[in-house]
């Protein structure tokens, strides 16, 4: 065999190795893209944080997406004298509850610009976060207060699911631990119902289940959070 033949062989070699890597190359690109393509979406999802260290929760978040799946999170006592601990849970918005957030949030331009209204004679309320989060955006802006509508009904009802979220949170420390102190709280969260300062009080509901099946609790205990169940169920069915 010629030295020329053997060269020409090397190189043909040499070729069909290239050729074989930028094949698998190609092979996988298209597999990770094909995959990637596949993947669903994350569900568009709203985010409001409220920082407050004067307060109790000193800070807390709810998110909610798309679909109506919500999660709340806070740092909180649970009691005046007690160190904070980190909570969370996770519930279910009502869909008109759901419809608003996203219809506000549309509003107020997906929080693309400024919100904080800038008048600093008005009293400091908390740090606030409001966020936006799809597959294309990813908006946050901060305020004390702002003077858009749209910015101000969110504000206004993710305060009164946090409220909502936190009774739930105490009541179940004190079913399980100071069930003498379920009686006082459930009047305080009758009556802020009442006067619409709460909202999502079926997110709450498995608590309330809880107390309402618990035969050691006293009837009037029991019938405050029936009573409370059926208030949320009527609101999350827009009666």
């Amino acid at each position: 065999m010629t030295m020329r033949t053997r060269l020409s062989r090397f190189l043909l070699a040499q070729w069909l190795v290239v050729v074989s890597v930028v094949l698998l190359l190609a092979i996988v690109s298209a597999s990770a893209s094909a995959q990637q393509a596949s993947s669903p979406e994350a569900p568009a999802t709203v985010i409001f944080t409220l920082d407050f260290p004067q307060s109790d929760p000193s800070h807390y978040s709810i998110a909610v997406d798309a679909t109506g799946h919500a999660s709340y999170e806070c740092t909180a006592k649970v009691q005046e004298d007690s160190e904070e601990q980190a909570y969370r849970a996770e519930f279910t918005v009502s869909a008109g509850n759901r419809e608003r957030i996203f219809e506000w949030t549309k509003q107020a331009k997906y929080f693309s610009g400024k919100i904080e209204s800038g008048n600093q004679k008005l009293a400091f309320t908390g740090a606030k976060t409001l966020s936006y989060q799809d597959g294309q955006r990813s908006l946050t802006a901060r305020y004390n207060y702002s003077s858009l509508e749209p910015v101000q009904q969110l504000t206004s009802l993710f305060q009164n699911i946090a409220g909502t979220q936190d009774y739930g949170r105490r009541l179940a420390y004190f079913h399980r631990y100071q069930k003498l102190a379920l009686d006082e709280e459930l009047k305080r969260m009758e009556a802020q119902a009442k006067n619409n300062e709460l909202s999502e009080i079926q997110g709450v509901a498995t608590v309330l289940r809880e107390i309402v099946d618990d035969t050691s609790v006293i009837n009037v205990v029991r019938a405050r959070a029936k009573g409370l169940i059926l208030m949320g169920s009527a609101a999350a069915n827009g009666h």
